[in-house]
């Protein structure tokens, strides 16, 4: 198979990454992702059964999506075509195309790797239908967006989607053994740097042997320790994309952390979005929402502190008004939890939707006009302060629709209170009704 290196035209010699060095020679050596690769995977079955067919592998960078495409046209026996949608353009995509078209006359097929499959506008997605229906081609996509959002449909029911996993601490240890089988002797670090090394790498397995490389070459007799290792290398920025999925996969686990009335969680997703570059004021945003979807009148005073959050932060600004989303986070975690208000919410709606345009009842009307008056507007209205116990009992909704019972309040917090407030009401209206 001919490697990256000889595709592009540079001589066996020439100065290589360690990434390239150790890429797999099979499928077996691809760390990380058994639930793929093993015989009870998609792809060992599909290798097991020589019946090569389209996929799509999603996974975030570094996690061999390149490295697979590239054995599985080993394992076929396909001719191997890479193009990347970053460069790539609709010419392109013809002249491969043709190209596959050539080799199937002669009995040749083409697994055609695309890097960056998601940048491809829709129209360019579309042209692979054709020969991806007739099998002229075995398409592999590689991509780090959510397909469901990047992809046509009509592409996807061409093609398996496979989730790649970003690779867990001992897979990154495996790689880091290689380096040194590959170099002959262990890397200079302590048991404490050499983990640190790991998770700087943050699941990808092409910086973690980039970073090793680094270490490698430094050529020193003492073992780094943690803070010698951050000072020798280059620290990885967080891996986080405010316009695309990871954006809204974070702000979901801050949510649900909070929902979940776990500070530590919360606190831990709010600290990762604030590291990725967030608009704190789009965090805010969403703290407002969880205050009254979540929590609501189980404590009111909720709401207030994630609006005081977001003119705290207004009014400071970055780094100080960033403490004010702290407090916040910390508040709405370990508030108690309710979602009547949201449910109550929902409820309101869909009865005004099932009952259509029913008039308020004629008692409950203002009577401004002596004609309104004369057709009942007002007639009968108690006015509650007047009435024993400040309480009528009336009836306040339409005419012809039945009471619906529609704000069901928690046994949690200030909603307790609110229940025992409602209890009371309805055994007045009873009273007051005959009932």
């Amino acid at each position: 198979m001919t490697d990256l290196f000889e595709a592009g035209g540079l001589p066996n010699d020439a100065p290589r990454p360690l990434a390239d060095r150790l890429r797999p020679k099979s499928l077996a050596e691809v760390v990380g992702q058994d639930h793929l690769i093993g015989p009870e995977g998609p792809i060992g079955r599909m290798v097991a059964a020589n019946r090569p067919h389209s996929i799509v592998l999603w996974g975030p960078p570094g996690t061999g999506k390149t490295t697979i495409a590239r054995l599985l046209s080993t394992a076929f026996k396909l001719h191997f075509e890479q193009l990347s949608a970053v460069f790539s353009g609709v010419a392109d995509l013809k002249k491969a195309f043709d190209a596959a078209r050539q080799r199937r006359k002669v009995g040749q097929g083409t697994l055609l790797f695309v890097d960056e499959i998601h940048r491809f506008n829709r129209s360019q997605q579309d042209s692979f239908l054709p020969v991806v229906e007739d099998g002229t081609v075995i398409l592999v996509g590689a991509t780090t967006e959510n397909p469901s959002f990047e992809l046509n449909g009509a592409l996807l029911s061409r093609a398996q989607v496979l989730v790649l996993r970003r690779l867990d601490d001992a897979a990154l240890e495996t790689l880091l053994e290689r380096v040194e089988t590959h170099y002959g002797e262990k890397l200079a670090l302590t048991a404490d740097a050499r983990e640190t090394l790991r998770a700087m790498a943050d699941g990808d397995g092409r910086y973690v042997l980039n970073l090793a490389e680094e270490v490698a070459a430094l050529k020193i007799v003492k073992p780094l320790d943690p803070a010698a290792l951050v000072a020798a290398v280059q620290k990885r920025a967080p891996l986080y994309d405010k316009s695309r999925e990871e954006h809204y996969n974070l702000i979901s686990a801050l949510h649900k952390s909070i929902r979940g009335s776990d500070p530590d969680a919360a606190l831990y997703w709010l600290a990762r979005m604030l590291a990725g570059g967030e608009q704190p004021l789009y965090i805010a945003r969403r703290l407002v929402r969880a205050s009254v979807e979540d929590i609501g009148l189980a404590d009111p005073q909720a709401v207030v502190q994630a609006i005081a959050a977001k003119d705290v932060y207004d009014f400071l600004g970055s780094p100080e008004g960033e403490i004010a989303l702290v407090q916040c986070v910390l508040y709405l975690a370990s508030a108690p939890k309710s979602n009547a208000v949201y449910l109550a919410h929902g409820t309101a709606m869909r009865a005004a939707a099932d009952h259509g345009s029913l008039m308020p009842p004629a008692h409950i009307l203002n009577a401004p006009t002596k004609l309104m008056k004369n057709l009942g507007y007002g007639k009968g209205y108690e006015y509650d302060h007047e009435a024993e116990e400040g309480f009528s009992g009336q009836n306040y909704f339409p005419d012809g629709m039945a009471r619906e019972h529609l704000y069901r309040p928690k046994d949690t917090g200030f909603e307790r209170e609110i229940q025992k407030r409602l209890d009371y009401w309805a055994k007045l209206r009873a009273k007051k009704s005959g009932e």
